[in-house]
C-alpha cells in the first residue's frame, strides 16, 4: 500500500482544512487508518484513527474539532479539521496498518495554523 496525504496549507486561527490521504491499493487491506503527526518527545502521535470495522479513536486534543472518514470506493481517509488552533500546526501523516502489523507511511502534508 502506498500512501500520499494532501491538503495542508495555511488557515487562520479558528478556520477548517480537509486533508486527505488516498491509497493506491486497497484500504481494505489496512486494518486500520489514522493520521498522525510530531509531538514533543515523540517522533508522530495520533491525531486520529479509523479501524475496518469502523471504530474511531481520537487524541483528545482534538475530540469535538476533527472528524475523520474513509471513502473505500475513492481508497481515501479523510480528516476534516475545524476550528483549527496555533498548535495543530504540524506535519500531518497517513499510516495504514495492515493486518499483519506492517505499517505503511505516506508523506506529510503541513499544516499551519496562524494566530
Amino acid at each position: 500500500v502506498q500512501l500520499q496525504a494532501s491538503g495542508g496549507g495555511l488557515v487562520q486561527a479558528g478556520g477548517s482544512l480537509r486533508l486527505s490521504c488516498a491509497a493506491s491499493g486497497s484500504i481494505g487491506s489496512c486494518r486500520e487508518l489514522g493520521w498522525y503527526r510530531p509531538a514533543p518527545g515523540k517522533q508522530r502521535d495520533l491525531v486520529a484513527v479509523i479501524t475496518g470495522s469502523g471504530n474511531i479513536l481520537y487524541a483528545d486534543s482534538v475530540k469535538g474539532r476533527f472528524t475523520i472518514s474513509s471513502d473505500n470506493s475513492k481508497k481515501t481517509v479523510y480528516l476534516q479539521m475545524n476550528s483549527l488552533k496555533p498548535e495543530d500546526t504540524a506535519v500531518y501523516c497517513c499510516k495504514c496498518e495492515d493486518w499483519y502489523g506492517q505499517e505503511y507511511w505516506g508523506k506529510g502534508t503541513l499544516v499551519t495554523v496562524s494566530s
